[in-house]
């Protein structure tokens, strides 16, 4: 027979995480998102105009339940051809600010603003993720210094 006698617990460290979010802008002042062309407007005046044409860039747009923008994040800086969106770290900051929802967004230094079929993948396995944690992917844009396509415009979202 076994001896059922018990070793206490030795204590340890473990870190703590503590979600705070703090915002520099009053709700009534957060611009509001109503169709594909505010998203633009909004994007293309707080993209680095030095590297729009140069380098893809991956950002979100983080959105309320009113569709007021809480922020814009930088996911990603690739290179001429391409850069890589990580869905833990735009699904992190979605659930740090309590988005409700979210646009995807990148740059495509040539000019083309076809979506590649890697883009529409991307776009279909975020989607499904922000299903599973209640985050709705309202668009996905893909500008240049001259436009911009937006996947809900064209029906691909």
């Amino acid at each position: 027979m076994k001896d059922l006698t018990f070793e206490p617990f030795t204590t340890c460290e473990v870190s703590e995480v503590e979600l705070v979010y703090r915002s520099k802008i009053k709700p009534s002042n957060r611009p509001i998102i109503k169709r594909s062309q505010d998203s633009y407007n909004i994007l293309s005046t707080n993209w680095d105009r030095n590297k729009i044409e140069f380098v893809e860039q991956f950002k979100v747009l983080y959105l309320n339940r009113g569709n007021k923008v809480l922020a814009i994040i930088e996911i990603s800086t690739g290179g001429i051809s391409g850069t890589v969106a990580d869905p833990r770290l735009i699904f992190a900051a979605a659930l740090k600010l309590n988005a409700s929802s979210l646009i995807l967004c990148h740059n495509h230094p040539s000019g083309n603003l076809s979506p590649s079929e890697a883009d529409k993948m991307l776009t279909e396995k975020i989607s499904k993720a922000g299903k599973l944690l209640d985050v709705q992917v309202t668009d996905h844009i893909i500008l240049s210094s001259e436009g911009y396509f937006s996947f809900i415009d064209q029906g691909l979202l």
